[in-house]
């Protein structure tokens, strides 16, 4: 009997014990997942973002190239505009032709900012900033002075009248193109006329007055502009602003196309091809010479060069060499000394001092050149 109720006993424990693992195992199965939905993220829209540029130099080929290639990044990035904060004295004729072509064939809006305080948009930088979908100036700042003889040099006066009614009408056409005062620009280029920013403003040769550009893009948001392909409504009032600084590249050129370091190179280059050919087979004058008159000469191309200037210059080298050569008790040495001096002050043909070769390196360049040539050469035929 006891062995009877031992078994029952063991076969409701053995029985228990398979539940109880049964369940265990049904506990630990996985579970089938739930199904869920799937999440879906929009993708934030990109920042907009307004390119900016700054100019403070005159306009030359390369400061013309930089823009140039400023606007066609800014529309290759979809830029909202490119911003051209301005500080110049006048420039070329033909450098100011390049960008106001490409200002009016333009994808992306431009606006031409003078700026900073104390600045000026002067000569071709009228041009510029009438040539803009926006045209802004910061305060106390001016704009005017758009002559002829700034941008071209001397001329005399039937060539200053054939240039002075083209630039007029080019100047007027521009301003009737974007809405701006036409008779003032005219009056700029036959009159010379100047105006502050507050005048400016009064009489519709600009659009607005901003201290900064963070106060100007917030300010030109919403303006409806016309761009070479229809109508573009500009929205800046929370877009990024993003600095498109000159590259190494241009900032050396620059540098090279300074009336300055142009001369110093062309005569620094005069110097080295002398010694070379005075001492065959120095090899160093005549290389280093050859690549100072390369770059002085592409930084002349840039300038308004008057080629009587460079003649003087080259007359007083060969006669600096024939002092030594002729018994002239100074004459020709004297002679080469006048005309370096003036062909140095002719060389660059233009009243805008920013395009002229200081005095404070006309004169020691000359008196030094002088001494240098008539000693070297003197020692050398002893």
């Amino acid at each position: 009997m006891r062995t009877t109720i031992a078994k029952i006993i063991f076969s409701l424990s053995v029985l228990l014990v398979l539940m109880g693992l049964t369940g265990l195992a049904l506990s630990a199965a996985p579970r089938k997942a739930e199904k869920t939905s799937p999440t879906v993220t929009t993708p934030a829209p990109p920042a907009r973002t307004a390119m900016v540029i700054t100019i403070d130099a005159p306009i030359t080929p390369v400061v013309a190239e930089y823009i140039i290639k400023s606007i066609d990044a800014a529309a290759k990035s979809n830029a909202e505009a490119i911003i051209i904060q301005l500080n110049t004295p006048g420039g070329l004729v033909d450098s100011t032709n390049e960008i106001i072509l490409k200002m009016m064939s333009s994808a992306v809006p431009t606006v031409v900012y003078v700026s900073p305080s104390g600045g000026r948009a002067a000569s071709a930088g009228v041009f510029i900033t009438l040539a803009a979908n926006i045209a802004a100036m910061a305060p106390t700042t001016h704009i005017g002075a758009a002559s002829p003889v700034q941008m071209q040099g001397t001329m005399d006066k039937t060539m200053a009248k054939q240039v002075t009614n083209d630039l007029a009408a080019m100047i007027r056409g521009i301003a009737e193109k974007r809405g701006r005062n036409a008779k003032w620009a005219e009056e700029a280029v036959r009159k010379s006329v100047s105006i502050t920013e507050t005048e400016a403003l009064k009489l519709g040769v600009i659009d607005l007055i901003a201290p900064d550009v963070n106060s100007l893009i917030k300010q030109i948001d919403g303006r409806t502009v016309d761009v070479i392909l229809g109508k573009k409504t500009l929205r800046t009032a929370d877009a990024v602003l993003k600095e498109h600084p000159m590259g190494f590249r241009y900032k050396l050129l620059g540098i090279i196309s300074n009336p300055n370091i142009a001369y110093i190179l062309m005569i620094l280059g005069f110097y080295g091809l002398y010694f070379e050919l005075s001492n065959p087979g120095a090899i160093f004058p005549g290389v280093a010479g050859a690549i100072c008159l390369i770059l002085a000469f592409y930084a002349l191309q840039t300038l308004p060069i008057n080629y009587a200037g460079l003649m003087l210059i080259i007359l007083a080298i060969i006669l600096f060499i024939a002092e030594a050569f002729i018994t002239s008790h100074g004459v020709l040495g004297v002679g080469g000394t006048i005309a370096m001096l003036f062909g140095s002050l002719m060389l660059i043909d233009s009243p805008d001092p920013s395009l002229r070769i200081s005095w404070a390196v006309i004169i020691p360049v000359v008196a030094a050149s002088s001494l240098l040539f008539i000693i070297t050469v003197t020692v050398a035929v002893r």
